[in-house]
Formats: C-alpha cells, structure tokens, sequence
C-alpha cells in the first residue's frame, strides 16, 4: 500500500539516500543539516511504499529560519507563501503519479494553511526539462529567474492557491 505520511527522524537515512541519487539537480544534503531543515519545516513528508521510503517533499514557509538563495528570493515578492524546497521521487517510482500525489497533498496543505502562493524552483542551465514538464503540467508558472552560484540558473516558479473553505 501506498502512503503520504509526516517524514520522522527514523525516515532520514532513506530521505538522504533519495537525495544523493538526484544530488546532480538538488543541493547537497547531510545528517545534520537535514534534521535542521525538518525541524524548521511547515510540510515534511514521505511517501511509504510498502514498508520502503518512494518520496519526500520538504517545504517551508514565509519566515522559516532557512537561508537558501532560491526560498530569500520568494520572501522578497510574497507575503503569505509555501516554497518547495526538495521533492524526490526514487529512480523505480518515477513515472506512478508519486510527484502528483505529494503536489496535490502540498497544496491542499497551503490551502489549509493559508498561504497564498505555493512556490518552488527547477533548473534550466543546465536544464531540467522533466521538471519543466511536471510544473507546468501541475499549474505552475515562471515569475522569475536567477543564477545560482555562478554554475546554474533556476526558473522561479509560483501557483496561487484558493483558500480552503470549511
């Protein structure tokens, strides 16, 4: 069975492997600096496959103690948003709508909790054309671009989101 859940600490050994096979399009990640960002993040969460760790999703609102050039970027330009720091989906899962289930779960999370804008970034020197796909298939739209440590530069990317209404 297939499940989204609230990442745990006993779920970090796999999130850390996840990002190391897709390091070439993410930051670098380790064992201190991911319980850093959990602790400060608004949404964490795994997919389950199984009894094996298939997805995560980490994301942050405004006003998180979080430093990354991409997350200062949205802080900038929006009041009231969630930024998408990281997604991964393992290599064997990519493919079974795992991306689509946590972006749909992520946005009824920033609905819920209302923020206004869910926002994130992908690569486009060097491109990343699976996530320029994937985000625009999901409603996503370029509001900016920046370079990122002179080696790459990202597309910035926002989708509003209706408040959630009881």
């Amino acid at each position: 069975m297939t499940a989204i859940r609230d990442a745990t600490p006993g779920d970090f050994a796999a999130i850390l492997a996840l990002n190391d096979e897709s390091v070439h399009v993410l930051s670098p990640l380790d064992a201190q600096r991911l319980a850093a960002l959990h602790r400060s993040a608004a949404y964490h969460k795994v997919v389950d496959a199984g009894g094996g760790i298939a997805a995560f999703l980490l994301a942050f609102r405004e006003g998180a103690p979080y430093d990354s050039p991409n997350y200062l970027w949205f802080v900038g330009c929006y009041p009231h948003f969630l930024y998408i720091d990281r997604i991964v989906v393992a290599p064997t899962h990519r493919g079974g709508g795992l991306g689509a289930m946590l972006y749909d779960d992520i946005e009824a999370f920033a609905a819920a909790s209302g923020a206004r804008w869910l926002t994130c970034e992908f690569d486009i020197e060097p491109p990343n054309p699976g996530s320029m796909r994937f985000h625009a298939r999901m409603g996503f739209r370029e509001v900016g671009t920046q370079a990122i440590g002179g080696r790459k530069r990202v597309s910035l990317q926002a989708k509003a989101i209706a408040a959630a209404h009881a």
